[in-house]
């Protein structure tokens, strides 16, 4: 109930502004707010000039825990669009953009993709994980829902944004090719990829890479003793050097890791710092959904024994390799 107060009185608020219908507002940007810094990415890239993006969830944010906050209330109000992923990613804030949507332009992205291509979620039957960013195969899928969304909320501009959307996606097919080529380069017995949390099963199945998190598929699940040392036993017994830390989940667990193999006398590094619930800073080519996955590849396949570009694929990334 607290909620839905909130939104009526948002959009009350709303409703109060000048509504003048001038040359100038009708050439307006659409304004579309995103959950995600990946959604928000795939909005810009699709809508070109002719929106204006705010993204809610900024660098090292976990949407897994996320609330969204009184401004974030009103900014999603006032906005012509409002995109979200589904499948259960923005878990704190289902319930307020089920109520938005009876009032509002609300599209979760992710939920129009194919169920068989998603895997099942660790702790609800009836949900699936929701990484799907995590390999641009499917996220092309998700690049045209947004798409969809757009030319929805404003048809004349269809055109527009289908020309954008095939030029991203085929930036995604590069990206595709790239991934492919680099990761094959890891050595079979080097194919396991450890984490904070279990995000990148999606990234594991398209690349052949056995993934194994601390936490599952939620950062909001527990990450008890028995899992730290079972995957303690893992790391030594098949002699791994390399785990991965995320930048929007606490290092705390996999440092607990790397003490414990060298308690028994086997030395474990970071591999590298991935991103996996949220990109890299605004402004930079991290902060983009290519840059982004340009980084995870690249980061694993040269921490695990490939040769792979000083700067990843398109020489853009900010630390070399």
């Amino acid at each position: 109930m607290r909620i839905r107060n909130i939104i009526a009185a948002a959009l009350m608020l709303a409703i109060a502004l000048p509504l003048a219908a001038t040359r100038a507002q009708a050439e307006a940007p659409m304004t579309v707010v995103a959950t995600t810094g990946m959604i928000a990415d795939a909005a810009r890239q699709v809508g070109g000039d002719l929106v204006e993006v705010k993204g809610l969830m900024g660098p090292g944010v976990d949407p897994h825990a996320y609330r969204q906050t009184r401004s974030d209330i009103v900014a999603m109000t006032r906005a012509d669009l409002v995109l979200w992923h589904g499948l259960y990613l923005e878990a704190q804030m289902e319930e307020f953009f089920h109520d938005l949507a009876r009032k509002r332009n609300v599209v979760a992205v992710a939920e129009g993709l194919d169920k068989s291509l998603l895997k099942a979620h660790d702790d609800y039957a009836d949900k699936f994980d929701p990484h799907v960013w995590m390999t641009p195969v499917l996220w092309k899928n998700v690049v045209v829902e947004v798409q969809k969304a757009l030319t929805a909320t404003r048809p004349d501009a269809a055109d527009v944004f289908a020309a954008n959307a095939a030029a991203h996606l085929a930036d995604l097919d590069q990206l595709i090719a790239y991934g492919a080529d680099t990761l094959k380069e890891v050595p079979q017995e080097a194919r396991v990829l450890i984490t904070a949390h279990d995000a990148f099963g999606y990234f594991g199945k398209d690349y052949g890479f056995e993934v194994l998190g601390i936490q599952g598929i939620s950062t909001q699940s527990e990450a008890g003793l028995n899992r730290i040392g079972e995957l303690v036993d893992v790391l030594v017994e098949r002699q791994i050097t390399a785990v991965f830390v995320e930048s929007s989940v606490s290092d705390r667990s996999m440092r607990a890791l790397i003490e414990g193999a060298a308690a028994k006398g086997h030395e474990v590094t970071v591999g590298g710092e991935l991103f996996s619930d949220a990109m890299g800073a605004d402004g930079t080519y991290e902060g983009t959904y290519m840059g982004m996955l340009d980084h995870n590849i690249t980061t694993i396949a040269g921490a695990l024994g490939a040769d792979v570009p000083g700067r990843g694929m398109a020489g853009k990334l900010s630390a070399g390799f």
